[in-house]
Order: C-alpha cells, then structure tokens, then sequence
C-alpha cells in the first residue's frame, strides 16, 4: 500500500513539473508524459504496475468527460454538431471497419469479430493533446471546438461498436441489430444524461453561497450519469457528456460567482492530474505490454501496429477532405443569406407586435436574431484547406484505447499482440502526430480570430452590459428586497460609478501604450494590494487577531487582487 502511495505522489509530482515545463519546450503535455513514462519505467526497481481497465473506463472516463463537457459552450457545439457528429460517428465507424479489415486479412485466425474489435478500439482520437497544443498556438475557436466535440462524443461510438464485437465473437449479431443498440444507446444515454443535469443543477442552485457543498455535489453528477446508463447497457459516455453540456450551459444562470470560481478551479484541477495521469501511465505500461509478447513475434506486432497507424492517418485525411468541402459551400451559402436576413429581422422589428401578441413577438424576434447569429457565424468562421489538414493531422489516440485495448476477453486469439498493436497506435499517434502538429500550424501559419475584432467584440458587449446596468438604475420600479426605494444619493453615485466603469471598459480595449495611465494605475494597485498581504501575513504571524478575522480579511484581498489580475 506504501509503495502504491509512493507511485501516486511521485505521478502527481511529474505531472506538475511536466505541465510546468512543457509549454516552455514547445511540446504538449501528453506527448512529454508519454515520453517520461516510458523512460520511468527503465529505470532500476520499477515497479510494473497494472491498472485494471474498468477502473479507468468507469472511475477516470466520466470525470474527464465531464470536465472538459461543462467548459464547452452549448451554441458553438450546437452549431458545429453536424460536423462533430461526422468526425464521432461515421468516421469511427469508417475508422473501425477499415483498420479491423486490414488486422482481419494480416492475423486471419482472429476473425473479423475481434478484428473490429480492436479497430473500434483504436479509432476513436484523444483531443486532449491537440486542444492544448490549438489553443496554446492560437487556432480559431471554431476548430477548437470541433477537436473538442469530437474528443466528447467519438468514445461513445467506439465503445458500442466494441461492445458489438466482442458479443459478435460468440454469436452472430445483424447490421440492424447493431444500427438498433446504437440507437439505443444514445437516445438512453442522452435521456439519463439530461435528467441528471437538470436535477443536478436544480438541487446546486438550491443551496448557493456553499460552493464547498455544491462541488461535492458536482464530483459525483459524472457517476450518477454514467453508471446507471452503463447499466442499462447505453452509452454512459453521452450521459455524462450531456450532463455536462447542461450544467455548463445553466451555470451562468443558475450559480452564484463563488460556485462557478471554486467549481472551475476544482474540475480543472482533476482533469489535469486524470488526463494526464493517463497519458503518463501509458507510457510507464508499455515495458509490461511488451513483455507479454514472446520475442520473435514483437517485430512483427510492431510492424502491424505501424501499418494499423498509416492506415489510420489516410483515412481520416481522405474522410476530412469531402467534409471541408461541405464546409466551405456551407459559407458560401451563408454569406449569399447574410443580407437577406438581416432585411428580414429588420423589417420584422420594424412591423412591431400585434395588440395581445407582445410574448410571441418576442420570442420570434429572438428566435429571428439566433438564426441571424448562426447565419454570421457560419460566414465568417468558416474552415479553409489549412484548418482540414491541421483537423486531418490532430488525430492521437489517448485514454479509451488504453482501457479498451486491455479489457478484451482473455480468450482471444493473439490478444497479447492486439493490445501492443494498440498501445504502438497511442504512442506513435501522441508522439509523431502531436509532436509534429506544433510545426504543421506554424507552418500553414494559421492563426485564431484577428486580435482588432476581438477588441471591438468585447467593447461591444461590455457597452451591452454598462447599458443594462444604467437603465437598471433609471427603471422607476427597481426597489430594495423588502419594498422601499433606494436612496437617492445612493442612486446617483451608482450611476457615477456606472459611467466610470464603462469608460474603464472602453480605455481597457483600446489602450496598447504600457506606460499609459490606466495600466500605471492597474500596477499600482496591483503593487498596493500585495503591501496589504505582506501586512496581513506579518498580522498572522504575530497572533495578535483572531482566525475568523484574519480569513475575512484574505477573502477581500483575494477577491480585489483578481480583478487585477485577470
């Protein structure tokens, strides 16, 4: 047990350091703990260490899932859903009967059955290692999001077509069979996924102002999805992804500040030390999958997993092809629609609501306004050729074909060699892909959205915002929580500190001078406020005011020192 705690603490120690020093060396994370794994588990007296796969498909999965499914906005996966669900879907299953074709005609003996089964094994890509590396270099969000979405959803396919297989191996199973529990399984898994979001996010809302009580309760939203939907034999993994989409979506709404700051830092914290957890014991396995295979049929394993990768890698960059190409018309057509339904809001907004039909108006109004946005969105955040070959090469395999490669029945045939066959697809995937996907986006030089138009966004809705507020405090039915009116003298300095706050705003976007007055301010304060720990810490030190006080005192500083510092 003492060495197992060791193992742990030590994990956690190199996955900090790791991530530290990773974007210093230009090398995403996963990729370096890959590497250090396998160079671990050289070293004189290590241990091999075995990790049953359940373990990772039941206890790591769903809150990797779910942390990565909460930070994903619900609009952008909305309006990139066809495209997610081509990458999750179909190119899975292209993935899966393409590679279990190839192993089937190379290992013969192992029947088609198992064959898909490790194809279903190794099909689906771990986005983890390229959204960090996208986002670290500046890729536009759209394809960060379509990385994103696909990571959430292809493991649920892979999975249902693994489980297909492996109950193919002792029976025959019908391609109308296996459409039907794929069907199944969705519509269950989104169902229970749905529900517990909902209720979770209902009973959190509940008891606001205790984000210690409301992020227990959220460590355990990912298992109650999953485990009763995998029950049910559907997708656990679309359970705990709608779960998430839904308590992400309702969070801004339905959460207090404090929640949503502890529950950020939490959930980042776990899938930090899950993620990466994995991706380092990957790497530290890889002495004992070898092991298991005799001498003179490790070349060979090798050899078919490099032709397993290659055949991979071609797929996905003949399947993105066509689906840029869709892409692309998809643009065209909205930019020929831009105009003409910009005319159709305005003259909708123009004719104004019928006597009695005010609630409809508006709800058509703003139905009009986001098929509008959907409609500019489309337009202007378009994927060209260089965004397909980054979205062709950002194909690593990660934590489902682990777990999935080591849970296939142990009496297979060859098993021993279709597990290094996967882990040679993880590690060369990890290691050439997204080491080399840094160099293939500086090369194709793409970059995010341009950095002006993000300015002037930003002034835009903060204007949106500053303008809420003042016609807040212009609004002659705005009243105190027990019914009296605020004070006038109260009123008039709220709306001084209002206009300041937008002229703020507006100096914060436009200002780029560093010596300018605002950011002379911004540092002093900045350099005030840690004066003010520095006397707090000497004030604990000395003993001489009470633990309660003290705690008052770091939360206010706390919460002034972030507003100048974000």
């Amino acid at each position: 047990m003492q060495e197992l705690a060791l193992l742990a603490v030590a994990g956690v120690l190199i996955i900090v350091a790791v991530s530290y020093f990773a974007p210093k060396l230009g090398v995403a994370a996963p990729v370096l703990l890959v590497l250090v794994g396998m160079a671990c588990s050289q070293l004189p007296g290590a241990p091999r260490v075995f990790v049953e796969p359940e373990l990772i498909l039941v206890v790591v999965l769903p809150p990797i899932l779910y942390a990565a499914a909460v930070n994903v906005p619900v609009v952008d996966f909305r309006r990139n859903l066809k495209t997610i669900g081509s990458l999750s879907v179909l190119l899975v299953a292209v993935s899966a009967f393409g590679t279990g074709l190839l192993i089937w005609w190379l290992l013969p003996d192992i029947g088609f059955a198992t064959a898909l089964a490790i194809g279903a094994v190794i099909s689906p890509p771990d986005a983890v290692a390229a959204t960090s590396i996208g986002k670290r270099l500046g890729l536009p969000p759209r394809l960060v999001t379509i990385l994103e979405g696909e990571g959430l959803v292809n493991d649920a396919t892979a999975l249902v077509l693994m489980r297909t297989a492996i109950a193919a191996i002792a029976t025959t199973v019908s391609f109308g069979s296996a459409v039907g529990d794929f069907a199944f399984a969705v519509v269950v898994g989104v169902v229970i996924g749905g529900a517990v979001g909902v209720v979770s996010v209902w009973v959190r809302s509940k008891i606001q102002s205790q984000p210690v009580l409301t992020t227990a309760i959220s460590f355990v939203v990912p298992f109650l999805a999953f485990i009763p939907t995998e029950e049910l034999h559907a997708s656990g993994v679309i359970a705990v992804v709608t779960a998430g989409l839904i308590t992400g979506h309702q969070s801004a709404r339905r959460f207090a500040a404090h929640d949503r700051i502890s529950e950020r830092t939490n959930w980042r914290t776990i899938q930090l030390l899950l993620e990466n957890g994995v991706f380092l014991l990957m790497g530290f396995e890889l002495t004992s999958v070898v092991s298991d295979v005799a001498d003179e049929g490790l070349a060979r394993t090798l050899v078919l997993g490099l032709l397993v990768t290659l055949a991979l890698v071609v797929l996905r960059g003949v399947f993105v092809v066509p689906l840029i190409a869709l892409l692309r018309h998809q643009q065209k057509r909205a930019d020929q629609l831009t105009d003409r339904m910009e005319e159709l809001v305005d003259g909708f907004a123009a004719r104004g609501p019928r006597p009695g039909e005010e609630q409809r108006f508006d709800r058509v109004t703003r139905s009009l306004q986001r098929r509008q946005a959907d409609i500019n969105f489309y337009a202007s955040e378009g994927l060209g050729w260089r965004g397909g070959a980054v979205l062709a090469w950002s194909g690593m395999r990660g934590v489902v074909t682990l777990a999935a490669a080591q849970s296939l029945p142990t009496d297979v045939p060859h098993r021993a060699e279709l597990i290094l066959i996967a882990f040679t697809v993880a590690i060369l995937t990890l290691v050439v892909q997204g080491g080399s996907l840094p160099l293939v986006i500086r090369w194709l030089g793409i970059r995010g959205n341009d950095e002006e138009h993000s300015r002037r966004e930003y002034a835009r809705l903060a204007g949106e915002l500053v303008a809420a507020a003042q016609a807040l405090l212009e609004s002659p039915t705005l009243v105190r929580d027990n019914g009296k009116p605020f004070d006038d003298e109260v009123l008039a300095k709220a709306r001084e500190r209002s206009l300041v706050m937008g002229e703020v705003i507006d100096r914060m976007v436009s200002e780029r001078d560093p010596d300018s007055r605002l950011q002379q301010q911004r540092e002093l304060q900045r350099v005030m406020m840690e004066a003010q720990q520095s006397a707090l810490l000497d004030a604990r030190a000395g003993g001489t005011f009470s633990s309660h006080t003290l705690e008052r005192a770091q939360v206010f500083i706390d919460s002034v020192s972030a507003r100048f510092t974000a």
